[in-house]
């Protein structure tokens, strides 16, 4: 009863509410899944694991979020998440016509599981964290989280903790498993071995650390720490990407009347000789070089609003200790993770940046740092096979 007055308020109170609706091409023969990503955070996990179900069970894959991913893979639909109303769903339902319907975080949508569950479409709620009611949908629906849970067919938790949440809020205690953290898609990126290996011959044991997509805001600390730092290390030598190509001349400029440094350009085919001090690179090219060859990365964009500017698991995959400043911007997610295992170096304001490269040029300190950060990246694996696992079990039983 209660859940049935919640329901009635909460598709009361978003009745009027109009939305474009997205094209929707054909719906793909056979068996389809549809996952759905509430935020960017968890995008790439659902990204890697819609390939796995296409790739190796042959099961057809809808994604959604509220973002469109960088890369889909390949045989993989993306579309926008409908509204949650009645009619939306009921329209998206009628023509995707999923065989299971899978939603990360333990975000639950009403109008859209109601629906699904007249229809007797299993349910799953993967990498699940807390339930909770549609993002800007919060409000007062009397019995409505527990009325939902109990339509799930499986809660996916990320911990104990998470799987308790569920239990206490009304999730089935035999639906409810802790199967880990979904695993963060592979981030190694590639570089040209010919040219790493050329590189690491030039600059043989030279001390190197890498300032990736660095704004403009924070060019002036990362000089400052290339200064304070060579008087420890004379050899230093800086790689330097900034986030817009346009500010390189300028750097140059800057780098040699005003610090009289020796300053090379690889746009200009020069290379980092040993009498050079900082190396000035495009932005977004080559990152797979430079985070092989330097030990020690600060990822730029942190110290202001925006934040960080690039994924630091593409820096934890390939061995390089990871500086950062407090604000993760759009990688919240992933650099939680870090941080949580102890995994990065963080900064706090830009005078502490010039401190932290100088600890991490001790090989032993960046080792445990990268080795650390390595170990999150590669996380989740087993996870993730738990979850395909449970999912083609809910497919058979639909069948």
């Amino acid at each position: 009863m209660a859940y049935s007055l919640g329901l009635t308020l909460y598709n009361l109170a978003h009745r009027a509410e109009a939305h474009a609706t997205a094209p929707r091409p054909a719906r793909p023969a056979g068996r389809l899944v549809w996952l759905h990503a509430p935020g960017p955070e968890s995008l790439p996990q659902l990204t890697g694991l819609a390939r796995r179900l296409e790739e190796e069970h042959s099961v057809s894959v809808l994604l959604s979020s509220p973002v469109r991913p960088n890369t889909t893979p390949p045989g993989v639909i993306w579309q926008p998440a409908p509204s949650d109303s009645t009619a939306e769903a009921r329209a998206f339902l009628d023509h995707w016509k999923p065989d299971l319907i899978a939603l990360a975080e333990g975000e639950l949508r009403p109008a859209l599981l109601h629906e699904a569950h007249t229809r007797h479409i299993p349910i799953a709620l993967i990498d699940a964290r807390a339930p909770t009611i549609l993002r800007g949908r919060e409000g007062w629906w009397p019995g409505l989280t527990r009325g939902l849970l109990g339509s799930v067919s499986a809660v996916l938790a990320v911990d104990e903790t998470a799987a308790r949440a569920f239990r206490r809020s009304g999730a089935d205690v035999q639906c409810v498993h802790n199967t880990g953290r979904l695993e963060y898609p592979s981030n190694v990126l590639p570089c040209h071995e010919a040219k790493r290996a050329e590189l690491a011959t030039l600059l043989a044991t030279r001390p190197v650390w890498f300032a990736a997509s660095l704004p403009e805001s924070e060019e002036a600390a990362v000089i400052a720490a290339q200064n304070s730092t060579m008087k420890l290390a004379h050899r230093l030598l800086l790689i330097l990407s900034p986030q817009d190509p346009a500010r390189i001349p300028a750097l140059v400029a800057r780098l040699e009347k005003d610090e009289g440094w020796t300053v090379a350009r690889r746009d200009a085919e020069e290379e980092p000789d040993s009498d050079v001090q900082v190396y000035l690179v495009d932005p977004d090219a080559d990152y797979g070089l430079w985070y092989r060859l330097a030990p020690i990365t600060y990822i730029g964009g942190g110290l202001g609003e925006a934040g960080i500017g690039r994924d630091p698991m593409e820096a934890a995959a390939l061995g390089s200790a990871i500086i950062h400043g407090p604000r993760a911007g759009p990688f919240g997610m992933p650099l939680g993770r870090l941080a949580a295992a102890q995994a990065t170096s963080l900064v706090g304001k830009a005078n502490d940046l010039s401190t932290s490269v100088g600890e991490l040029l001790s090989p032993d300190r960046a080792a445990r740092l990268a080795q650390a950060a390595w170990v999150v990246e590669s996380d989740g694996a087993e996870a993730t096979e738990r979850v395909v696992k449970a999912l083609c079990k809910l497919l058979e039983r639909a069948a």
